[in-house]
């Protein structure tokens, strides 16, 4: 396996993951537009090391996983079941969201580095989706459950949550009025995205049945 595969595939994937305005990375950029840059690098820093243990829980949850192929059928099926659901919700059912300036206003007093670690640990997406990613780059042998991939793996996830986080508390105001278009567009996004995961996941199934 070429040893820069773990990396950029963490490096990607977590890119991808966080790219769209979230509740992370917004504050980060409004973080730095109040309280300067060296604060919001602290906040970056606090949220960077709780993406990095749930990181790390999920590979080792998913290593467990990938040992019995069983387990992994199951998850597939039920996977796919409910990303077809959230498929259909998203670009269907769900109500269009509307804009509110207020939604990124920060009233936490505590320091910079600790919200960041509070607001990355209120968020369990990572858990599964780098459980989905590992199991799935396993399927295709893009990824092995050993100590050095997954290392080269961990540093590609955090270097690149680092750099999506740098690019929004550096060009924040450049894209306020795309963000805005994100937001108002999220169902239809996260409605695409959950689709095709869904096919992918099908796709792993039919692979296994044949």
């Amino acid at each position: 396996m070429n040893v820069a595969l773990p990396f950029f595939s963490g490096f990607i994937t977590a890119s991808f993951g966080i790219a769209l305005p979230g509740l992370i990375n917004m504050t980060a950029a409004k973080v730095s537009m109040r309280d300067g840059r060296d604060r919001a690098m602290l906040f970056i820093a606090g949220a960077l090391i709780i993406i990095f243990f749930q990181t790390l829980s999920a590979i080792l949850f998913a290593r467990f996983i990938d040992s019995r192929p069983d387990i992994i059928v199951l998850l597939r099926e039920v996977g796919f079941g409910i990303f077809m659901l959230l498929t259909i919700y998203f670009l269907l059912l769900a109500k269009k969201p509307k804009v509110k300036k207020d939604d990124l206003k920060m009233r936490s007093k505590t320091t910079r580095f600790f919200l960041g670690m509070l607001l990355s640990t209120l968020n369990f997406f990572p858990v599964p989706y780098y459980v989905f990613i590992t199991i799935t780059l396993a399927s295709f042998k893009l990824f092995l459950f050993e100590k050095f991939p997954i290392a080269l793996f961990l540093v590609g996830v955090v270097a690149g949550s680092f750099a999506v986080f740098y690019y929004y508390i550096n060009f924040f105001k450049k894209i306020e009025t795309k963000t805005d278009f994100f937001v108002r567009n999220m169902n239809q996004i996260i409605g695409t995205m959950t689709g095709i995961v869904a096919l992918i996941t099908l796709c792993n199934i039919i692979k296994y049945y044949c």
